[in-house]
């Protein structure tokens, strides 16, 4: 097996005696389990993360599998070239994976939709409300509790994707789990990212309801987890790019549904720093950096985390 790199792209060729290709057993990067008769494959990612495999077919043409596709869609997706034109085809998991698969996308949308309406409404009412604390308060933690079923449900949908056994195009539904282990999975790694994010602004929603603190209480029971749920956010952000991008950088692709899931909410996360960055209290006067810069960025932020929501509805099989 030859290794081979490229700017921000990673990937490998492999070419056994006789056309004999090493297949992954389970979809994941590093399991091969059995010999398959091809001319060679290459898979792409960034690091040590593969988010595309494809696989040239003795007869002429070409296989391939997304990670993305396979997770959100339950697709193995191949062309094969002819002489007479390119033709495009895909396999897909069974009716009970697809139809597992589509409501868990349901689920994880709408929580999103209303986690980003109820985020936008607190700050909305932190902005032009009657100034009482406990009330966007409110509002944040019954939004932060879809954030989290949203977060979780993302997670269900990786660990229980369909996976490529085979090269011929078979996609496989595992066996219902509630958590798995595949931190070599950029989707997996992503989505629990992503979670422990929503987990960490529960730490920082819980806190705003206490009462009577110092400056440094503040900064440290609020602001702070504020400031590391933003930043695993933008973790997350930027695996999801690596995952539909196949390399390290994020790219534009302005066609891909797919895509725009991801750079929305990315920007939601970007605006949420701001808005974090914005909220720190000054010992000096004990006042917010910047209380309109808080309240706006939450609010324009959870917003973008309700369109890409509402786009993820169409992100199904």
């Amino acid at each position: 097996m030859v290794d081979g790199s490229a700017v921000g792209l990673r990937w490998r060729r492999w070419s056994q005696p006789n056309g004999a290709l090493f297949v992954p057993e389970d979809g994941g990067p590093g399991h091969y389990a059995r010999l398959v008769r091809r001319e060679e494959g290459h898979a792409e990612g960034a690091g040590p993360f593969v988010t595309r495999r494809t696989w040239v077919l003795p007869e002429g043409g070409t296989r391939v599998w997304e990670s993305r596709s396979a997770r959100r869609r339950g697709l193995l997706a191949y062309a094969v070239h002819a002489k007479q034109g390119p033709a495009r085809a895909t396999a897909s998991a069974d009716e009970a994976g697809l139809g597992r698969l589509r409501r868990l996308n349901a689920i994880a949308s709408v929580a999103f939709v209303i986690g980003g309406a109820l985020f936008a409404a607190g700050a909305a009412v932190a902005q032009f409300g009657s100034g009482d604390p406990t009330v966007s308060a409110c509002i944040y933690f019954a939004g932060g509790l879809f954030f989290n079923t949203g977060g979780y449900t993302a997670v269900l949908q990786v660990v229980n994707a369909p996976r490529p056994t085979q090269a011929s195009g078979t996609a496989v539904t595992p066996r219902w789990r509630w958590w798995s282990y595949e931190p070599m999975d950029v989707g997996w790694l992503s989505t629990v990212v992503l979670f422990s994010g929503t987990l960490v602004f529960a730490v920082n929603l819980l806190d705003s309801f206490l009462q009577g603190l110092t400056v440094q209480q503040v900064n440290r029971l609020i602001w702070a987890p504020d400031v590391v749920g933003c930043a695993l956010f933008l973790v997350s952000g930027h695996l999801a790019f690596v995952e539909i991008c196949h390399r390290s950088r994020p790219c534009l692709r302005s066609r891909s549904l797919g895509w725009w899931i991801v750079a929305v909410n990315q920007l939601g996360s970007v605006l949420f720093m701001v808005s974090a960055l914005a909220a720190f209290t000054r010992a000096s006067t004990g006042s917010l950096v910047n209380a309109t810069i808080a309240n706006w960025g939450t609010l324009v932020g959870a917003l973008c985390f309700s369109a890409a929501g509402a786009l993820q509805l169409d992100e199904h099989p």
